[in-house]
C-alpha cells in the first residue's frame, strides 16, 4: 500500500512537471498604454492569467496601427494558445484577426467592437453609458444653455457615446452645442485635446454652461484648463466616462471642476476575458456558454459626489 502511494505521488509530480513545461500561452495586446484604460484592461488580464500559472506575452501597440498588426502577427508566429486585445481594431487589423482564426487561435477583444474573426467583444452597453452621461450633464444644466463637447471617433465606444449625445441634444433643443472638438488619433493626443479645448474656451468665453468629454483622459485636461481660469466646481459642470482612481479623486476634490463620470469596470473586463479564454480554450466549452451574439455586456454606473466615497475605498 505504501508503494502504491509513492507511485501515485510520483505520477502527480510528473504530471505537474509536464503541465508546467507546456503552460498555456496567452498573448495580450493593449492598443495604447498612454491611455490609462487600455493599460488597465491589459494589465488586469495579464495578472489574472499569471495567477493561473499561464505564460503571458503583454504587448503595447503604442497607438500605431502598423505596430498593432506586427504584434498580432508575432503572437500568431509564436503559436500562442489565445489572444486578448484591449481597445483593438478588428476592422483595421482585419487580416491579422483572420490569420489568428485560420490558425485556430481564439481571440477575445475588450472595448473594441465586434469583428467576424473574433469570438466576441467584452464591453459595457455604450448606448446606455452615453445616455447616462448626456442626461446627467443636461440635468446639471437644467436642460438649457450652451454645451461644449470633446469627442473621439477613432474608438467605437467613445464614438457611440458621441452619437447618443447627438440624439439627446436633438430632443432637447433648449441646449445648444456651441463648440465641438474631435480628437485626432495620435500618440500626442493630450496636446491635441489641450490646444483644441483652449481654442474653444477662448472662442466661447463666458458662454459655456456645461462640458461633455468622451473619456476621462480628456476630462483631466479640460479640468486643469478650467481650474487655471479660476472656474469653481459646479460653475461649468464637467461630465465624462470611464472611472478610475484619478477620476474619483477629482470628483471628490472641491477644487476640481470634474463633476461626474460613468464608470466602466475595466479591470473586471480584463479578468472576465481571461475567464472566458479559460472556459473556451482550456475547458473546450463553446463560446455560446459565455454569451450569445458578438458582445458580452458588463454594467457601468454613474459616480458623482453622492457615491464617490464608495469608489475611493
Amino acid at each position: 500500500m505504501k508503494f502504491v502511494k509513492m507511485v501515485a505521488a510520483s505520477c502527480l509530480v510528473l504530471a505537474w512537471g509536464v503541465g508546467s513545461a507546456s503552460a498555456f500561452e496567452l498573448g495580450v495586446i493593449g492598443f495604447q498604454f498612454t491611455s490609462e484604460t487600455h493599460a488597465r484592461v491589459a494589465n488586469a488580464a495579464a495578472a489574472a492569467a499569471k495567477a493561473k500559472g499561464w505564460n503571458v506575452t503583454l504587448l503595447n501597440s503604442e497607438g500605431a496601427l502598423p505596430k498593432h498588426a506586427e504584434q498580432f502577427e508575432a503572437l500568431i508566429a509564436k503559436k500562442v494558445d489565445a489572444i486578448i486585445v484591449a481597445m483593438g481594431k478588428p476592422v483595421e487589423a482585419d487580416a491579422q484577426f483572420k490569420a489568428a482564426k485560420d490558425k485556430g487561435i481564439p481571440v477575445i477583444t475588450v472595448q473594441s467592437g465586434a469583428g467576424p474573426y473574433s469570438l466576441f467583444d467584452i464591453q459595457t452597453n455604450e448606448y446606455k453609458v452615453g445616455a447616462d452621461a448626456a442626461l446627467y450633464l443636461l440635468g446639471q444644466m437644467g436642460y438649457t444653455g450652451n454645451l461644449m463637447s470633446v469627442r473621439f471617433d477613432g474608438n467605437i465606444a467613445s464614438r457611440i457615446r458621441g452619437k447618443v449625445l447627438d440624439v439627446v441634444l436633438s430632443e432637447n433643443t433648449a441646449v445648444k452645442e456651441v463648440g465641438k472638438h474631435g480628437m485626432a488619433r495620435t500618440q500626442s493626443w493630450r496636446d491635441d485635446v489641450r490646444s483644441g479645448v483652449q481654442a474653444l474656451l477662448l472662442r466661447n468665453q463666458g458662454k459655456i454652461n456645461g462640458i461633455w468629454a468622451s473619456f476621462d483622459g480628456q476630462a483631466y485636461i479640460i479640468d486643469d484648463l478650467l481650474k487655471a481660469q479660476g472656474v469653481k466646481k459646479g460653475e461649468i459642470p464637467l461630465v465624462s466616462v470611464d472611472g478610475g482612481a484619478e477620476t474619483y479623486r477629482r470628483i471628490a476634490d472641491p477644487d476640481s471642476t470634474f463633476l461626474a463620470t460613468v464608470t466602466v469596470p475595466f479591470e473586471e473586463m480584463g479578468v472576465k476575458a481571461v475567464e472566458a479564454v479559460e472556459a473556451i480554450a482550456v475547458k473546450k466549452q463553446p463560446a455560446s456558454t459565455i454569451t450569445t451574439g458578438p458582445y458580452l455586456f458588463m454594467d457601468a454606473v454613474v459616480v458623482d459626489k453622492n457615491n464617490v466615497k464608495d469608489f475611493l475605498k
